[in-house]
């Protein structure tokens, strides 16, 4: 759905059109009589005294032609919960067929001249849909405009949340694309044309990977006919040298298990293992757009885990970039293949201040936390906090697991320097966490988050209506604009 916003001087009295006002939380509407009529306050009042409303949103039919949304507004209000109010606005905006608004900003208790652009974040999340494939699409349009007095709006912060919706927006169309459209070639070729953000682009191929020995990355997409590629994504916000924050993400563009074959049954979700990668792609963009002071680096491994004669093999074994030794027991625990290769070369090349990959890695993750909480493991108890706080402040929430030396013993391997799955059963988002540890060489801090419960929903959440979440870029940006800048 399109979106129009546009901000002006405070309106009439009696604005016309569709109109959205602000209340206290007891719905007290007698602050109102400057901006509706006598007649429709009187209305409202009697509908209020005898109807069950919505705690937060209360909408009152006036006319054929006139609509008055009442959005109540507690005290002390954090700023997710001011997204949230946006989103259940659009919820109420998409049942009706008006398409033009008028918010009046002037009835608002609130001092924050940031709320607004809260509330609008929180409305044009919900708003996405992803239907470049539908022959017959809706090409619904909303007109909204905003009346503002003495609340000013500064540009830079308009700008911050204009960067983290397009970031948020290219992550979910990414993971929304088909397999057999995002293959890895065509990922890799879009990833190209990002320098025209002012990112430095590096794209290594199969041969230049197979030359540096990324012999785990390539083992994984090998049975494919597509190429493999590893992709580097550098946003230089600062002029100083210093060491960038790195971010590495698990780009699996089709899944199938390769041999160990996953069930046929909902295997076309599959199409989101790239969704880590995506992460990663998303939040560099929105870096770029809010040209951000910090130095930053994307990582982001592609391939294609596919069956064929030249599939790798239950029992192959292969020597990692960082030159240990994987006994591959199970061909459908890619991903951490992937990322295992990628950290280590990004360790190395970039020298980081952290590292925090991202994956759909496990489905023992979403058994255990569902889709409420993606997964945090994390050699670093500062970084760890740093990324539960601020996923706390955007709702995308992290709940952290453990990481002992005693789970190496799971992921020993009798015939090489470890193997990529626990045969023995249970722990199994740990025991993945713990391999990746394992190439993580130089003690950097590091955390690797689990989202394979939090990157597709088939309900919608707060803030997405279905499909993919985006999951990641703003709690990434919130880590980076809280710690970093």
């Amino acid at each position: 759905m399109t979106i129009q916003i546009n901000y002006k001087n405070s309106a009439s009295k009696n604005a016309p059109g569709n109109l959205i006002l602000f209340v206290n939380d007891k719905f007290d509407i007698k602050g109102l009589k400057k901006y509706i009529s006598k007649s429709e306050q009187s209305y409202i009042s009697d509908l209020l005294k005898i109807s069950d409303f919505n705690k937060k949103l209360a909408t009152f039919e006036l006319s054929s032609k006139k609509k008055i949304i009442l959005i109540s507004i507690k005290k002390n209000i954090k700023n997710s919960y001011i997204e949230n109010l946006g989103a259940q606005l659009y919820k109420q905006i998409q049942k009706s067929k008006k398409s033009e608004y008028v918010i009046n900003l002037d009835t608002l208790d609130f001092k924050d001249s940031n709320f607004i652009l809260h509330f609008l974040h929180g409305l044009k999340l919900k708003s996405y849909e992803f239907d470049k494939y539908k022959t017959k699409k809706k090409n619904s349009f909303i007109k909204i405009t905003v009346f503002l007095n003495k609340k000013k709006i500064l540009s830079k912060n308009q700008l911050k949340f204009k960067a983290l919706e397009e970031g948020t927006f290219y992550t979910r169309d990414l993971v929304s694309e088909p397999g057999n459209i995002l293959n890895p070639d065509e990922y890799a070729r879009r990833l190209k044309s990002l320098k025209k953000y002012g990112l430095k682009i590096n794209i290594y191929d199969s041969k230049k990977m197979k030359k540096l020995g990324m012999n785990a990355l390539l083992g994984v997409g090998q049975g494919s006919d597509k190429g493999s590629y590893l992709v580097t994504i550098e946003w230089n916000g600062l002029k100083n040298g210093s060491k960038p924050l790195a971010f590495v993400g698990k780009g699996v563009c089709f899944d199938t298990g390769g041999y160990s074959l996953k069930p046929a049954k909902f295997m076309e979700d599959m199409t989101y293992d790239m969704a880590g990668s995506a992460t990663v792609v998303g939040l560099l963009i929105s870096l770029a757009l809010r040209k951000a002071k910090v130095n930053a680096v994307g990582v982001v491994g592609l391939v294609e885990n596919m069956v064929s004669g030249n599939a790798q093999r239950p029992g192959d074994i292969v020597k990692s970039y960082s030159g240990k030794t994987i006994e591959i027991l199970n061909t459908d625990a890619e991903g951490r293949l992937v990322l295992a290769d990628a950290l280590t070369f990004t360790e190395k090349k970039f020298k980081p201040k952290f590292m925090i990959d991202l994956a759909t890695l496990t489905g023992a993750i979403i058994v255990s936390l569902g889709s409420e909480y993606a997964g945090l493991f994390s050699n670093d108890d500062k970084l760890s906090k740093q990324l539960i706080e601020s996923g706390e402040k955007v709702e995308e929430k992290l709940w952290r697991m453990p990481l002992h030396k005693n789970y190496d013993k799971l992921i020993d391997s009798k015939n090489a320097d470890m193997q990529n799955i626990n045969y023995v059963g249970g722990a199994g988002s740990t025991t993945a966490a713990q391999f990746l540890q394992r190439f993580v060489l130089n003690k950097t801090p590091w955390a690797h988050l689990d989202i394979a419960g939090m990157a597709f929903s088939k309900y919608g959440g707060a803030l997405n209506s279905g499909g993919a979440t985006g999951y990641g870029v703003r709690l990434l940006s919130q880590l980076i604009e809280d710690n970093y800048e």
